[in-house]
């Protein structure tokens, strides 16, 4: 099984948001967010948190909970790093 040292949302984002044929913009108004941040979190250069998740899944017209299923699948096959400093 591989490892991962994070769970990112860039690809399941992306992913859904075409599936639904918005575009960057559409979705930033949809859901409060900036059009740059949205860009930054499908580039894996953000990380969303929880309030942004909701907010995420609102403008998608999903559940938080189908926002997170979906990040399941993505990386179901990873075993997640764990590192200690």
């Amino acid at each position: 099984m591989n490892e991962i040292e994070n769970i990112t949302v860039g690809a399941v984002l992306k992913r859904l948001r075409k599936s639904l044929k918005l575009s960057q913009e559409e979705l930033a108004h949809r859901s409060s967010l900036d059009r740059t941040y949205i860009s930054m979190m499908e580039r894996n250069i953000k990380q969303p948190t929880i309030t942004t998740i909701f907010l995420l899944s609102d403008g998608l017209e999903i559940k938080p909970s189908e926002f997170v299923q979906l990040l399941e699948n993505e990386f179901k096959e990873y075993n997640i790093k764990r590192t200690t400093v």
